[in-house]
């Protein structure tokens, strides 16, 4: 696989005997993921490259399943069980008008300062707002909010500033 893959789910089951799987989606919303195809997945540490014949969100909206090609059954489904999911970047829709959590993850954030706070290593949903959580000499978690905390992004270089504080540390006697 040439271009940089980005991870959005991962085959956590099988779905009946004809060869469908369930999905556990990292992509928001959950069904997101559905709209991809082809996938590359991670099996036996090697990446395939797999088209979706199929898929449908089960039960309520919990359930996502997808048929693959050269899934024929339950037993060749059971392969798959634990294997990562990934798409090409370039199946992005607009890529480059669109921030996503995965060009976020390894920038750093600097505050109004100047003062280097340390390396995003995670983004976390809390149902607020989302929040980076920046690991460094300065952990924290930040949240990601334009214009009150976030003041600009730059990708390409993979920095953030921020308005945040530095707590002062207490002296020990």
């Amino acid at each position: 696989m040439s271009q940089e893959k980005l991870m959005v789910g991962q085959i956590n089951g099988v779905f009946g005997v004809a060869g469908w799987v369930k999905i556990f989606s990292h992509t928001e919303p959950r069904q997101n993921i559905l709209a991809y195809s082809p996938w590359w997945i991670k099996c036996k540490g090697e990446w395939r490259q797999v088209k979706v014949l199929d898929s449908k969100v089960q039960q309520g909206g919990k359930t996502l399943v997808a048929l693959l090609e050269g899934v024929p059954d339950r037993d060749v489904a059971r392969e798959y069980m634990g294997c990562d999911i990934a798409i090409d970047r370039n199946q992005l829709k607009n890529p480059e008008e669109n921030l996503y959590w995965i060009d976020l993850i390894g920038c750093t954030v600097t505050n109004q300062d100047g003062i280097v706070l340390g390396e995003i290593t995670e983004m976390v949903e809390t149902g607020v707002h989302d929040v980076m959580r920046v690991k460094g000499e300065h952990s924290d978690l930040i949240p990601f909010v334009m214009e009150r905390f976030v003041v600009s992004v730059d990708i390409v270089n993979k920095r953030i500033n921020v308005i945040w504080d530095i707590e002062p540390l207490e002296e020990t006697l």
